[in-house]
């Protein structure tokens, strides 16, 4: 990591948000080593020495899909990743109280799993780690006060831990999350569209062994997902996502742990045993939210701040990690004389990401509106659906294939 002041505040590729999606652009930008990157992040960064696991029940975790592990094993961490990461060798998907139900395994689909379940924490402290080994800039604790598009660069007024400085950069990553700052100073606008449902997040401990299967159920009200995490002290666990409509979601927020597990093994059943104790409880409103524009010339933006989707089938982070994979591909294969801020490479970008922005978010979008109507002549059509799938293989893959990530173009699946 090069410190700030080394650097004239003049850079190649600035990146606004030092979380996962931003961390993991400046790492595959670093990898070409041909451009000087700066990363700011609004919070405090530590990054010293080796990262550390630090074991609580109460970790937040993601899903990680096969083509995002093909992409860290690119970056050459993914053997660090795995060190904490739960594999997923099957995926029960069924609705609740109606006959339909799949199963999708890793073996029929021809690789080691389905997916990964990694802790945030651990996520985070290797991709800093990374970090700060590599020819990247990165300063925490920062504030942006203004950004004025120049006629090559843009430039970045900014506070950094009290201090104002100036930052001249030819391209622009805007990776600072959802309701973006950045975005609102450049007037981009959101496209937003409110489910008028929440998630609850919390982790919950079980009296049996979940063998590394996941669980989506669908029910009569939203759908749930509990996913296979790592043992903790010698007590399994799983992650769980329950969305419910926003009301019912504050009251299931409001009951204490004994109650909310009456609900939660009510709604789901038994398959898992008997929940045995419930850690802290998150929730928070499920919206559609999509940027208006996601290229301009000296600019990208990406994550949460280019599209937050419904957390239904796991796909937020791993959709943007597909994004950014292809934003520095597209880069990196642009002659070593061409302008990185060029909006004909951006372009280029936008047209190779369109297909899987557009089917991934209506995918998800779909299939949390299918599964909630009541309809009986609807239950019967995706409850035959899901037996299709369980009876036809081909069916089955590819389902299993868009989860992974693996049926979208542009992605090497490793």
């Amino acid at each position: 990591m090069i410190p700030l002041a080394d650097s004239n505040h003049q850079f190649d590729i600035t990146i606004v948000g030092g979380g996962m999606v931003g961390l993991s652009l400046a790492l595959l930008l670093a990898a070409e080593s041909r451009w000087k990157v700066l990363v700011l992040e609004s919070k405090a960064i530590s990054a010293e020495g080796a990262p550390q696991y630090s074991a609580s029940f109460d970790a937040r975790s993601t899903a990680l899909s096969w083509s995002s592990r093909c992409i860290f094993q690119k970056m050459g961490i993914w053997q660090k990743i795995s060190q904490h990461a739960q594999d997923i060798s099957s995926i029960h998907v069924s609705d609740r109280g109606h006959f339909g139900m799949t199963r999708l395994e890793a073996e029929e689909a021809g690789v080691d799993a389905l997916g990964y379940v990694v802790e945030n924490s651990w996520l985070g402290a290797v991709l800093m780690q990374q970090v700060s080994e590599a020819n990247i800039c990165l300063k925490g604790d920062t504030a942006i006060n203004a950004i004025t598009p120049k006629a090559d660069s843009m430039q970045l007024e900014i506070d950094i831990e009290g201090q104002q400085q100036q930052i001249d950069s030819k391209l622009l990553v805007v990776a600072d999350g959802a309701d973006s700052a950045c975005g609102k100073m450049l007037g981009i606008n959101q496209h937003s569209k409110a489910y008028n449902h929440s998630a609850i997040i919390a982790n919950i401990s079980l009296d049996q062994a979940h063998n590394k299967v996941a669980y989506e159920r669908f029910t009569d009200q939203d759908p749930m997902a509990l996913l296979p995490l790592k043992d903790f002290n010698n007590s399994h666990r799983c992650a769980l996502v329950w969305t419910q409509p926003t009301d019912q979601a504050q009251q299931l927020m409001a009951v204490d742990d004994s109650a909310f597990l009456e609900a939660l093994q009510t709604r789901f059943g038994h398959r898992l045993g008997l929940f045995k104790q419930v850690g802290e409880r998150v929730s928070y409103p499920l919206a559609l939210t999509t940027s208006e524009e996601q290229v301009r010339r000296r600019l990208v933006v990406v994550g949460n701040a280019a599209h937050s989707l419904h957390p239904v089938a796991g796909q937020g982070f791993n959709l943007s990690l597909r994004d950014i994979e292809c934003l520095s591909q597209c880069l990196k294969n642009q002659p070593q004389i061409t302008d990185v801020g060029a909006l004909e490479p951006l372009l280029g970008y936008q047209k190779q990401r369109d297909s899987d922005q557009r089917n991934t978010l209506m995918f998800t979008d779909n299939l949390s509106k299918l599964f909630g109507l009541t309809s009986p002549a609807i239950a019967l059509g995706r409850n035959s659906g899901l037996l299709m799938m369980n009876l036809v293989p081909t069916l089955r893959n590819q389902f299993a294939h868009f989860g992974m990530g693996t049926g979208q173009s542009g992605v090497d699946h490793g």
